[in-house]
């Protein structure tokens, strides 16, 4: 009897009670968080006495402790001796930490943008003004150069101060998202309400209901302040996804604090830019299409909303939102079902071992969709309630069943594509034809080949009439990888589409094309305060839905 034989298994862990210390961050996460919640919610509204620079106070030094915390694990935790005993090759995607370094660009531009424009009115302001948005730009950088190259960690020293530190990290970037996202949301209704009213009025408005930024009683006339003031507004849909990108990013270094990475799932992906290989190109260029006439769209429906002749315009753009987006959804949502009826085809195997990376991104993922659906299913009650029903209503209805489908179907397809074994053909047929090919003689008898799509091997000691079927099987090995599989090439068709479209559907609502504060069927119904709270509280999971769709399409198809 052969002897008993094993892989090695993980070495047990040396941390005496793990859940212990998860729980006690965790708590630390949620006293914060509920904090910082209170405070960005009061700072909003006139009537309580809390002020902006008071939640930029709290802001400021939570992210000053972050990047003492940070310095401290590059210096010491990450140098310690058998610190790092292994790495999560799932954390920390390319496509992610590009991302990531692509809004943290965006947010230092926000960052010197609100220098700039605070710098106008020091004599009237307080200092902390100037001072976060400085603080801010040090945390962006110490964050993301921390996030690149330690975003694989599995750290095994220090434990419970690296989970409290990495959960006050994520705090501070939900904290700074909330913010992000309140101050955009006020702005915006400051900007429709000086757009409808008269200046008296709007001094009454504010005066009894949302407060107005402090700037607002110093005079910005120059023309260099406007662009800065403009400018950080228009620039905030990018910290905000910076924000998120990095509490996602956060969470997984948190999950696999004390893990060891069992010896099987350990893989090494290494970045091939594959783009353009082996694709019909029918994709990249529906998605093109797309993705340029979604830009025109947003560009005429900007125009013709923000006129001053808005009766007819206002109609005509909505119009042509709502074609655009029907005719964008509809197409995504054929393509998903038709690409999880390609997926009963699929052969490869699910992947059943522990990633605490894909169980992030399927909660993401359904998570952040149920922004859309919250803001669709309000929309359908308020339109089938509504008594006058015209073109843009039913439009609108078609738009908020349609968003739901698509949501629904684009989950299902990027779950299954998350639970999938990646393809290793061309890893295999690759090196295979390259080891053969440089064979100048070969004694053939010698060689156990296996041959494609057959679980076989062919042995030294095979029949007398093996051997003469062995070149062939060779030639068969040899023009293998000229071949792909037809699966394959729609499932990356099928997402490039989907790629492009997802960019297209976040640019429109991150830059200003919302049509639920321009369509008055949703305002007339649920009135003037309880429907923009509705938007301004799920839109921001639905502009987030949008990037990190992006993201898993990159991480599983491309």
């Amino acid at each position: 009897i052969a002897p008993y034989s094993h892989q090695p298994s993980a070495p047990a862990s040396k941390e005496v009670w793990k859940k212990g210390g998860r729980m006690f961050s965790i708590l630390l996460a949620v006293h914060l968080a509920l904090l910082a919640c209170t405070l960005v919610s009061s700072g909003a509204f006139e009537k309580i006495a809390v002020h902006d620079y008071d939640v930029f106070f709290l802001l400021t030094v939570m992210m000053l402790i972050v990047i003492v915390w940070i310095i401290f694990y590059l210096v010491s935790t990450a140098r310690c001796p058998d610190a790092i005993l292994c790495r999560d090759s799932h954390a920390g995607p390319i496509w992610l930490r590009g991302g990531l370094i692509l809004f943290a660009i965006f947010s230092l531009v926000m960052d010197v943008f609100k220098i700039g424009y605070y710098s106008s009115f020091y004599s009237c302001l307080s200092a902390i003004k100037i001072i976060y948005p400085i603080v801010q730009a040090i945390f962006v950088v110490v964050q993301t150069y921390f996030l690149w190259m330690s975003a694989k960690d599995c750290v095994h020293v220090h434990l419970n101060v690296t989970r409290c530190g990495l959960m006050l990290t994520l705090t501070t970037n939900l904290a700074v998202w909330m913010s992000a996202v309140t101050d955009e949301s006020v702005h915006k209704a400051h900007s429709k309400l000086k757009k409808n009213v008269t200046d008296d009025l709007l001094r009454w408005l504010l005066k009894v209901g949302m407060r107005s930024s402090s700037t607002d009683v110093c005079n910005c006339n120059s023309q260099i302040c406007q662009i800065f003031k403009n400018g950080y507004f228009w620039l905030y849909p990018f910290n905000i996804e910076y924000s998120l990108f990095a509490s996602a990013m956060v969470y997984v270094m948190w999950k696999n604090v004390g893990r060891f990475i069992e010896h099987h799932s350990h893989h090494i992906h290494r970045l091939k830019f594959r783009l353009f290989r082996r694709t019909f190109f029918v994709g990249i260029v529906l998605g093109l299409i797309i993705l340029v006439s979604g830009l025109g769209v947003l560009i005429v429906y900007e125009v013709q909303v923000n006129s001053i002749t808005e009766s007819t315009n206002k109609s005509q753009a909505l119009t042509m939102y709502y074609i655009f987006n029907i005719v964008c959804l509809g197409l995504m949502s054929l393509v998903c079902i038709g690409g999880s009826v390609i997926y009963r085809f699929d052969k490869r195997d699910m992947d059943r071992h522990k990633n605490p990376t894909r169980t992030l991104d399927v909660a993401l993922l359904m998570g952040a969709a149920l922004g859309q659906y919250a803001i669709s299913y309000y929309s359908i009650v308020a339109i089938v309630a509504s008594t006058p029903r015209d073109a843009i209503s039913a439009l609108n209805l078609t738009y908020a069943l349609l968003m739901i489908a698509q949501h629904t179907f684009q989950n299902i397809f990027i779950i299954e594509g998350l639970h999938r074994q990646p393809p290793k053909e061309d890893h295999k047929h690759g090196s295979r034809q390259k080891d053969l090919c440089g064979l100048t003689f070969v004694n053939i008898s010698a060689v156990s080949l296996r041959v494609p799509d057959s679980g076989s091997t062919l042995a030294p000691s095979t029949a007398p009439g093996a051997e003469a079927s062995l070149p062939s099987d060779l030639v068969r090995s040899l023009t293998a990888p000229k071949k792909m599989n037809w699966r394959r090439k729609c499932l990356r068709e099928i997402s490039m589409f989907l790629l492009l479209s997802n960019i297209i559907l976040w640019i429109m609502p991150a830059f200003g094309a919302r049509p639920h504060f321009d369509n008055d069927t949703e305002l007339n119904f649920y009135g003037d305060s309880m429907w923009p709270a509705i938007v301004d509280i799920c839109l921001p999971f639905g502009i987030f839905y949008r990037m990190h769709a992006v993201a898993s399409l990159l991480e599983v198809y491309i």
